[in-house]
Parts: C-alpha cells; structure tokens; sequence
C-alpha cells in the first residue's frame, strides 16, 4: 500500500508541476503532496506552507472583491 500511495502522489505531483500552466493543476500537486506526506515529513512541511500561501492569496482576493464592490 505505501508503495501505491508513494508512486501515486509522485505521478500527481509531478503531473501538477508539468502541468502548471494549465487550470486546476494545483490540485494535482496538492494531491500528490497529501499523498506523499504519509510518509514523508518534507512533504508535510511543503503541504503546510502550500496552504498556508493558498490561504492568504484567497483573503486577499476577497478583500481587494470587496473593496472593488464597495466603491
């Protein structure tokens, strides 16, 4: 299983990487990196930072919206 799970999230992450230009890759390095942060502390760390960037782009984006809205 771990072996499965190793080959699946390196297949998605690097799908992701290549894959960049195009809508909704994210996912698939996101994807991948939940995969491999079973049994990988890096890319536990890397999933973290990962959500903590998506996580304030999104807040920004909703406050430059709201402040758009506003005027």
């Amino acid at each position: 299983m771990r072996i499965v799970r190793l080959t699946l999230g390196a297949i998605l992450f690097i799908g992701g990487i290549v894959l960049t230009l195009l809508p909704g890759s994210i996912l698939l390095v996101i994807g991948g990196l939940v995969l491999l942060s079973y049994d990988w502390p890096r890319a536990r760390n890397w999933l973290k930072f990962s959500q903590k960037t998506m996580a304030s782009g999104a807040r920004r984006i909703d406050r430059f919206l709201l402040m758009r809205k506003l005027r």
